[in-house]
């Protein structure tokens, strides 16, 4: 298909109005380069001037201070590029201000009103799950939809198999081979997914940051092969697992895993239990422990395998595993291979775990109704597809009662929820040490890869052995245990050591006292870093090692992530979860939706890139677009979404939440952003004035 031609599915609207779709000047003039740099040089300017400023702090939140605020805008050719409003702030630094950090990595946002604090207000309502249908014919349509893909599907094979046999030699036996591809199974694939190819697994490069540049592709054969332009385009990201915004290129964290690169090089080479292990993994999963507030733990360099690899290690034959109905694969996988029996009740529903409990109890084993070796639950603390909190005051008090072991996988949550960054006990203000297991990764809110698992130390040195991560699996690399490290240093903060008076010995042996009072003491959860607890080697900026900027960036998340969803339902759409989780879902139902929403928001003057989601990863009728929200966006960003979903809600009929005259306009939503942030969950589901 040549670039220059029309896709087949644009719409036209046929209205006397400017199409939504046309290259709009902003409405919002914007900063020219060369004011920008000019505010930004006397900042500098008056930055060296002063060492400790006494007017405003640095109101960034970056990772370090470059050597020029120049530095923190790339290269002017971008800035004079800024038609899409990405790369410049829509209001230059004042002189007080001082910026460093890359504004298409990292949102410039100086206002504190746009912070708030992430922790469960009392009052607030912890509801179940509930499932908020469309009007009838949005539904009737989808099914339809679906109807006509299958049917037309199978035609086409019937069709095909007969005048085309060369494009399905793969689907049939030959030469005595029984095909590696199942004709049936692959066919939600072939006839389904391919339609809607160009929503997934879209190229990227750069730094997956506030901002992301598309490497932009088209497909001369309806998405069988894509074709590289050559061309790239940047858009906000909404899309990407970086919930704190340490995916950074520059700053203290970046510079930390290049020093550890010259140390350590890029890789161990080898298994924790065959000479893969290194100091600085006994260092980071101390430093999880301290941060999770467990004994100990143990870190894998997947996420997925530590479910998958160490539940079986946890539980097996005689053993009960109550799962949420929606935990996600990982859990799934780990359970089936432990040989563990199974059941599951409904999504966060904890008078249905109740009753599956008592059940389970009263009856034991199956056929021969032995009691049960260990009943174990496990839930996820933030669900990826429905943006749900579990229910956690309510699972410790069923836990009390019924006396069974309970494992969180904090996968989403860890970093991302709490007023320190905790997780889900930290949102509640819940001791951790009242959960048996804690598991999480650190893929989404630490800028980094892998995943952990924590709890006593005497099952982290089970797993240790029996688990299959140990004897199997490729040891976390060098670069990857700094980047944990550094972005968890910044987040606790690192405490002031204390040091001798003098170099007199009644002095140093006075220090030396202080020092095993201190080790004999349980450190205070949640609480600073330690020093003992990091490399020598590894420094952080006073700014991040303070923690003072990692408080921001949990503020700014906090806010953003509420403002987004308060702001969608308040517009009329049907989203999913609690408004303090960054993963918002917005349901679209239909699935030749899922194509025009995500190309409407690509082709908008400000490209927005959104992640669409379907069958089999969410049920047949409730496709959805995941936005998942960054501590890295501003609130300007946040309304260019907003108005985004806005009008081509409009357009695609997804504004069935709300009867019309109960919902907000769009410059109402923008305005009332700091009020729709603080409203409870119980309030937002109440009509507004």
């Amino acid at each position: 298909m040549p670039a220059s031609s029309p896709s087949p599915m644009a719409l036209n609207i046929a209205s006397p109005t400017p199409s939504m779709f046309t290259k709009r000047k902003s409405q919002t003039p914007m900063a020219s380069a060369a004011s920008y740099l000019s505010a930004l040089s006397q900042a500098d300017a008056r930055a060296r001037n002063i060492r400790m400023p006494t007017a405003t702090p640095a109101l960034s939140l970056s990772s370090s201070i470059t050597s020029s605020s120049e530095d923190t805008v790339l290269h002017e050719a971008e800035i004079d590029n800024n038609h899409d409003g990405l790369v410049l702030p829509p209001r230059p630094p004042t002189s007080e201000q001082v910026f460093t950090t890359v504004h298409t990595e990292f949102g410039h946002c100086g206002n504190d009103i746009y912070r708030i604090e992430s922790k469960h207000t009392p009052g607030e309502v912890i509801q179940a799950h509930v499932d908020q249908d469309p009007p009838y014919y949005i539904l009737l349509s989808t099914y339809i939809s679906y109807l006509i893909l299958i049917v037309i599907g199978h035609i086409r094979d019937f069709i095909g198999k007969r005048f085309s046999p060369k494009s399905y030699t793969h689907l049939v036996p030959r030469n005595g081979y029984a095909p590696l591809n199942s004709d049936f199974d692959s066919f939600y694939t072939r006839r389904l997914k391919t339609r809607m190819d160009e929503c997934f697994s879209q190229p990227v490069t750069g730094v997956a940051g506030r901002t992301i540049l598309l490497l932009d592709r088209i497909s001369p054969d309806y998405n069988h092969t894509h074709i590289l332009t050559g061309t790239r385009t940047r858009a906000l990201n909404i899309s990407s697992y970086n919930y704190l915004g340490f995916a950074q290129a520059r700053g203290g964290c970046a510079d930390a895993v290049e020093e550890s690169i010259r140390r350590y090089g890029v890789s161990t080479c080898g298994t924790r239990l065959e000479g893969g292990s290194s100091e600085l993994h006994a260092v980071t999963e101390g430093l999880v422990a301290k941060f999770v507030g467990m004994e100990d733990a143990l870190i894998s360099s997947m996420g997925f395998a530590t479910n998958s690899a160490l539940i079986p290690a946890l539980v097996g034959k005689g053993s009960l595993v109550i799962s949420d109905e929606l935990n996600h694969a990982s859990i799934r996988f780990g359970t089936r291979l432990s040989g563990a029996n199974i059941r599951t009740f409904k999504h966060n529903d904890m008078a249905n775990l109740e009753a599956l409990l008592r059940e389970v109890i009263s009856q034991g084993q199956p056929k021969t109704h032995r009691p049960w070796k260990k009943i174990l639950v496990i839930v996820e603390g933030l669900f990826s597809m429905e943006g749900t909190l579990t229910n956690l005051p309510e699972l410790l008090k069923l836990k009390e009662k019924y006396k069974f072991y309970l494992f969180i996988d904090e996968a989403h949550s860890i970093g991302a929820l709490g007023p320190h960054g905790r997780g889900i006990a930290d949102y509640f203000g819940v001791d951790p040490r009242r959960i048996d297991i804690l598991m999480g990764t650190f893929t989404k809110s630490f800028g980094a890869a892998g995943g952990y698992i924590a709890g006593n130390k005497t099952l982290i040195d089970r797993l240790r052995v029996h688990g299959h991560l140990g004897p199997y699996a490729e040891a976390m690399t060098p670069p990857v245990l700094t980047q944990i490290m550094a972005s968890m240093a910044s987040i606790m903060g690192i405490a002031i050591p204390n040091t001798p008076l003098d170099n007199s010995p009644a002095s140093i042996m006075q220090y030396q006292q202080q020092q095993l009072e201190l080790r004999s003491v349980s450190p205070v959860h949640p609480g600073p870093a330690p020093p003992a607890a990091l490399p020598h080697w590894l420094t952080l900026p006073t700014h991040l090692a303070s923690g003072a900027e990692g408080r921001e960036r949990l503020m700014r998340l906090a806010f953003n992530s509420r403002y987004l969803h308060n702001g969608l339902k308040k517009l009329g759409f049907i989203t999913y979860g609690h408004p303090s989780s960054p993963i918002v879902p917005l349901l679209l139902f239909n699935p030749g939706k899922m194509c025009m929403f995500h190309r409407m928001m690509k082709d908008r003057q400000t490209p927005i890139i959104v992640v669409v989601v379907a069958y089999p990863a969410t049920p047949l009728v409730t496709s959805r677009v995941r936005f998942c929200v960054s501590a890295a966006h501003t609130k300007e960003d946040v309304d260019t979404v907003l108005r985004a979903c806005d009008e081509v809600g409009d357009v695609l009929d997804l504004k069935h939440g709300l009867p019309q005259r109960e919902r907000w306009s769009l410059e109402r939503v923008m305005e009332s952003a700091v009020e729709l942030a603080s409203l409870m969950r119980g309030k937002t589901e109440s009509p507004s004035p």
